[in-house]
């Protein structure tokens, strides 16, 4: 009888084990999705386009991954942009295109429910999702990220915070740091720029338990101002004499540390080689110690200085790195370019950008775009890149600007006189665009702000020139 039972535990004992690996569960194969967004950081501020500001980390992952020397934001501000990220469309398609009006809420001014986000078809196709940082894409409740998608949610729903957390008296008491909608306790916050690494780090670290690949949306506030930051990171910036441009310096300095903090914990994890890493900055550089050198203007500009930003991927398993890719890309490129990266269905919409996988892997030669459009509400300017051309009408300075970016990729000669039909050429293009969109959904001071900008820098060029004499006729 002993015999008998022994021999049914022999015969059975490979079904028994086979029964029990085939229950556990096995992590899912797709890549990881980590979107990294700065805030208001110009195209000069990262090691890896020749900064004096150190970001060893973001250089790295330059070095790793590929860098888009001609990586554009899809608008020259904040909110606008982070909707063409989201949604992977012009946001003039669907009147996001100025910032979320700053005085009461309403429920109407945010991005719209009905406009699917990457996070909402992520989540229908089984990734994990989570957003940690700025939202500034809605500031009622029905536009934040746990009804947009995000399974969990880490971060501040308006434009800009202060880095302690502290709240400003006339600000509703859920303006700050929320947790899955619910406020975060002051005490609880050391220097936002870190809470938001920190966080980070640990979702990974539970994510990486999980069967399922996570999207992560990681949107610091820095550098944004108010410049803001711990003296940890003073000593990074020392070499930095102008103390303007340190402050602000050491704000990048913290993120890029946290930056660090957060792939390490993908690689502690086993994660890192199977993670798409995108990292860009939403706008140019701001005017408070940022730069977008050597480009012209800054943030809310048309011109490079507003819209070329530091943009750059990084997936071990899938991309080979190493390299720069030299033609023009938008943010409106990252959705189409995680879906065919992942292997998800795509989603049930056009989108206005294309899937960069083939142009990074050598499958296709030619530039991915010929044509690229960026206009501001109310009359303000528009800008058109077809080519190496690029055609700016500015709202302010009541004139078309041409140039030429292959021989003048810095601007400073205008060629609208020299070429009239080229003009005329461009202007059509846009002017064809424009019908597929729609007027603003509420109001933004852009262009009262542009005009108020430009008088400044005409007064100090007339206070500069008080004193010259006139010339003898």
């Amino acid at each position: 009888m002993k015999k008998r039972y022994l021999l049914w535990i022999c015969l059975l004992y490979p079904f028994f084990i086979h029964a029990q690996t085939s229950s556990k569960k096995t992590k899912n194969t797709s890549p990881n999705i980590l979107i990294i967004v700065s805030d208001d950081q110009g195209w000069g501020d990262v090691g890896f386009n020749g900064s004096d500001i150190p970001t060893p980390q973001l250089d790295a992952l330059a070095e790793e991954g590929i860098v888009f020397t001609q990586g554009y934001a899809s608008h020259p501000y904040c909110s606008p942009s982070r909707a063409g990220l989201l949604s992977g469309r012009y946001q003039q398609r669907f009147g996001h295109e100025n910032n979320i009006p700053y005085q009461k809420v309403k429920e109407t001014d945010g991005l719209p429910l009905e406009e699917l986000l990457m996070s909402e078809h992520f989540e229908t196709q089984g990734y994990q999702t989570c957003a940690i940082g700025k939202w500034h894409l809605g500031d009622h409740e029905k536009f934040w990220p746990n009804n947009r998608g995000f399974d969990d949610w880490f971060g501040f729903y308006g434009g800009g915070n202060d880095y302690w957390g502290r709240l400003n008296k006339n600000k509703a008491k859920n303006s700050g740091v929320l947790q899955n909608g619910e406020i975060v306790a002051q005490e609880k916050l050391s220097y936002l720029t870190d809470d938001f690494s920190n966080a980070a780090s640990k979702y990974i670290e539970k994510y990486s338990q999980s069967e399922k690949p996570f999207f992560m949306y990681l949107a610091y506030n820095a550098p944004h101002s108010p410049i803001q930051a711990p003296k940890k990171y003073f000593d990074e910036v020392a070499h930095i004499e102008d103390g303007h441009r340190a402050a602000y310096a050491a704000m990048v300095v913290g993120m890029d540390q946290g930056i660090q903090k957060v792939v390490e914990k993908l690689k502690e994890t086993g994660e890192y080689e199977n993670t798409i890493i995108i990292f860009y900055s939403d706008n140019g550089a701001h005017t408070n110690g940022a730069s977008s050198f050597p480009f012209r203007g800054h943030k809310g500009m048309l011109f490079e200085g507003g819209i070329r930003v530091p943009f750059l991927i990084s997936w071990p398993k899938g991309i080979e790195g190493g390299k720069k890719f030299e033609h023009f890309i938008t943010a409106l490129d990252v959705f189409p370019t995680l879906v065919d990266a992942s292997g998800v269905e795509p989603p049930n919409k056009e989108l206005d950008g294309v899937s960069l996988i083939p142009y990074l892997n050598n499958k296709k030669r030619k530039a991915p775009h010929k044509t690229h459009f960026w206009r501001y509400s109310d009359g303000a300017g528009y800008a058109v890149r077809h080519g190496d051309y690029k055609l700016v009408y500015s709202g302010y300075k009541l004139k078309h600007l041409l140039f030429d970016l292959e021989n003048d990729p810095y601007e400073q000669s205008n060629l609208a006189d020299k070429f009239p039909n080229k003009v005329n050429e461009l202007v059509r293009l846009y002017e064809e665009w424009s019908i597929g969109t729609v007027k603003a959904k509420w109001y933004d001071p852009h262009a009262a702000n542009v005009l108020k900008e430009e008088k400044k820098r005409q007064s100090f060029l007339d206070k500069a020139s008080a004193g010259e004499k006139p010339k003898k006729i």
